[in-house]
């Protein structure tokens, strides 16, 4: 299979860090011209994305053919329309891992994605070691996983919450439905 055109959207987190190694190393090992996209979301000012895009194109470009380009929008429907106007042939994109409550109220940008995508989508799990993503599967002894930590309180978990602020987040909705009963509104759905 020959890649001509390789799009990594990124949102400039540690997963997206991981699913850049692997679309530089697909891009290198088969020509491609690598494509840097970031989507903010409308009525947002882009000046940081628009640094934080330009910086990144210049490290991933080292030895590549590098097109970046800021969007905005509502994430998945810019990035496929992007991939679909500039004949993408590979999506490389991280995977956050979210579940659950976080993921029903986030949604997810890469399953969109893998629905919408008019090619291959190559999805990068938020836990692959940056080592592994750089060198393959013969990664280092040793080598350093992404961080992991609880997004609400940075404690140490596999999960993206931990059980300590699961327990807490459920808690306080719980209070919050049983608050807007008494006042006779409706309570929110989970």
């Amino acid at each position: 299979m020959k890649f001509r055109e390789v799009l990594l959207p990124t949102d400039f987190s540690a997963a997206a860090d991981a699913a850049a190694l692997v679309a530089m190393a697909i891009a290198r090992e088969t020509g491609a011209r690598l494509h840097v996209v970031h989507v903010v979301p409308p009525a947002t000012d882009p000046s940081p994305g628009s640094e934080q895009l330009t910086r990144l194109g210049r490290q991933v470009g080292k030895g590549l053919q590098v097109e970046i380009a800021l969007l905005s929008g509502r994430a998945a429907r810019e990035i496929t329309a992007y991939a679909r106007d500039k004949g993408i042939d590979l999506i490389v994109m991280s995977t956050h891992g979210r579940t659950g409550v976080s993921r029903t109220l986030l949604g997810s940008v890469a399953e969109a994605v893998v629905r919408l995508s008019p090619c291959l989508v190559l999805t990068v799990p938020m836990a692959l070691p940056l080592a592994r993503a750089a060198t393959g599967p013969a990664a280092p002894a040793g080598a350093a996983a992404l961080p992991r930590g609880c997004i609400v309180c940075d404690g140490h978990t596999d999960d993206l919450v931990c059980e300590a602020c699961r327990t807490r987040i459920r808690g306080e909705a719980i209070a919050h439905n049983i608050g807007v009963e008494r006042a006779g509104g409706h309570r929110a759905q989970a």
